[in-house]
Formats: C-alpha cells, sequence, structure tokens
C-alpha cells in the first residue's frame, strides 16, 4: 500500500508541475505572439489552444518513448472525450454557449475526419513512423486552412479574440524577459511533469492490476486537460463562447494529428484491436452528438452541456 500511496502521490503531482507549466507557457507564449503583431484570433485558435495540448504532448511522447503506447493512446483519445463531454459540457452550464465563428464551425467537420483517420490508419495494429508523417502533414493543413479563413471572420468574433488575447497578454506591447522566462519555465515543469506523471501511472495500474490504457482515459487524461478546462470556463464566463468550443475543438485536432503523429515518428505505437472497437467508436459518437447541439442555432444551452457532461460520464462507466 505503501508503493500505491507514492506512486499516486507522484500522479497528482506530476499534474500540478503540468498544470503550471502550461498555463505558463499559454500566458508567455501569448504575449510574446501579441507583441510581435500576430493576430488575436490566431493567437487564439493555435497558440492558446495548441498550448494548452501542451500536456498531452509531452505526457504522450514520454510514455511512447518508455514503451508505455497504451497510455500514450490512452491520454490522447481520454484528453479528446474529456474536452467535448466534460470541459465543453460544464462551459455550457456555466454560460449558454452561442458560436458565431465561421472559423469555429468550419473545424469541427476536420475534428471528425482528423479522429476517423485513425481508422484505416492503425486497422494494421500500429501508427507507424509513415502513419505519423501524414498526421503531420493533415496538421500543416489544417493550419493553412484555418489563416485563410481568418479573412471571412465576422468583425465581432475577431473583436472577441483581441479582447481575450487582451486580456491575458496584459496589454503589453513589447517583448520582455520576463514572457520569455515564462515559456522556459513553462516548457521545463511540462516536461518534468510529464516524466513524473507517466512514472507515477505506470506505477498505479501496475499496483491496481488495471490497464494503462485505462488510467491513461481518466485519470491522467482529465489531469493533463486541466489547462483547456481552466481556459474554456473563463471565456464561457466572460461569454466568449468562440473561444470556448474553438479552444475545444483546435485541442482535439492537435491531439490526434499533432501529437500522435510526433509520438508514432519518435517511436511507433501500437494500437491494441479494442481501440478501434471500444475507445475510438465511443470518442466519435460524442463528436457527433456534438453537431446537433450546436446546429440548433449554434447554441449550446445549460440543458445540452449538462446531456454532454452526462454522456461522458456514461461513456466513462461503459469504457472501464
Amino acid at each position: 500500500m505503501t508503493g500505491l500511496a507514492f506512486d499516486v502521490g507522484m500522479l497528482v503531482a506530476g499534474i500540478l508541475v503540468l498544470y503550471f507549466g502550461a498555463e505558463w507557457l499559454v500566458l508567455g507564449s501569448s504575449r510574446l505572439a501579441g507583441s510581435l503583431g500576430v493576430s488575436p484570433m490566431v493567437v487564439g485558435l493555435t497558440v492558446v489552444s495548441f498550448g494548452t495540448s501542451a500536456p498531452e504532448l509531452v505526457v504522450s511522447t514520454v510514455a511512447a518513448l518508455g514503451g508505455n503506447a497504451d497510455l500514450a493512446v490512452g491520454n490522447v483519445l481520454g484528453s479528446n472525450l474529456a474536452n467535448i463531454g466534460l470541459i465543453l459540457g460544464l462551459s455550457a452550464i456555466v454560460a449558454p454557449l452561442s458560436v458565431r465563428s465561421r472559423v469555429v464551425r468550419r473545424e469541427m467537420p476536420v475534428m471528425l475526419l482528423v479522429t476517423l483517420a485513425l481508422y484505416p490508419l492503425s486497422w494494421d495494429g500500429e501508427l507507424s513512423v509513415g502513419d505519423g508523417v501524414l498526421l503531420l502533414l493533415a496538421l500543416v493543413a489544417y493550419l493553412g486552412f484555418v489563416f485563410q479563413s481568418l479573412e471571412t471572420e465576422a468583425p465581432a468574433v475577431l473583436g472577441e479574440y483581441e479582447e481575450f488575447v487582451r486580456a491575458t497578454a496584459d496589454g503589453r506591447p513589447s517583448v520582455r524577459r520576463k514572457d520569455v522566462a515564462l515559456v522556459a519555465s513553462g516548457s521545463a515543469f511540462l516536461v518534468a511533469g510529464g516524466y513524473v506523471i507517466v512514472e507515477g501511472a505506470v506505477g498505479v495500474a501496475e499496483a491496481l492490476g488495471i490497464s494503462q490504457i485505462a488510467i491513461g482515459l481518466t485519470v491522467v487524461a482529465v489531469g493533463t486537460s486541466l489547462p483547456e478546462l481552466a481556459t474554456s470556463l473563463v471565456a464561457a464566463a466572460r461569454k466568449e463562447a468562440d473561444i470556448a468550443v474553438g479552444n475545444v475543438i483546435g485541442s482535439n485536432i492537435f491531439n490526434i494529428a499533432a501529437i500522435l503523429g510526433i509520438s508514432s515518428v519518435l517511436e511507433p505505437i501500437a494500437m491494441p484491436a479494442h481501440v478501434l472497437t471500444r475507445e475510438l467508436p465511443a470518442l466519435l459518437a460524442l463528436s457527433l452528438l456534438l453537431f446537433p447541439l450546436l446546429r440548433t442555432e449554434w447554441r449550446v444551452q445549460r440543458w445540452e452541456g449538462a446531456i454532454l457532461v452526462g454522456a461522458y460520464l456514461m461513456a466513462g462507466i461503459i469504457l472501464l
């Protein structure tokens, strides 16, 4: 029991270190991007979305390199489930989400296509180096799509992102050493926290006799999704629904295309057969549920947010 308590302690400590690392990285990166004249909407859709996914990137990469492929896959799929069901659901409960952004609406099919792409890529039981390259090329195409779509975005939505980034960057017009230090220290905390989480998660799984993919889908996934939760809840409370939804959708695309792409390029990832018949269908079902909810005048009401949270909890029970 002493060994289990130590592993649980490592897991909790790793999540805390990872959370602060992600917060500092996003804060420093947002300020630096803003001071360099990058569009606030580009910052919101890329720097913030990708920065909040940095914990998943570190944990899955460390897990894959350490031979813990199940933990790497479970973390990505579990984080995507949590992003849609838990984070978006809770954000809608805090304040109904009315999405106006054309970019966010166009990103939703991209999120679904990237998720579906995992079937043919992993049908042979492995995400190979070549599969990882394809995922990374998809990410590059997605970024090009986002930048091109910004030209047709409504002024009101652009203003929403500008206000959000201005609040994040404190209106600083110039590059400061403090921001560079935030990025550097945040990155260091992410790496350290990632290593500690993987060690703790593997130890807990072995002590309790549960699979690594199970603990990756639950504790690790929710822990690495805390930055997305914080960002989306703050955006929802400020009535910035486009940012709350865009953060979730952008993070889900990044989780699959970048995280599984980078991880499999560094070390091919074995894809258990049950992922294609249980975990991946659950993620697709929850993703598809988001379409009719948002199609109702592109607005997620509080009761619909409760449905998303309930669906997430039900998926967790079924998968475990």
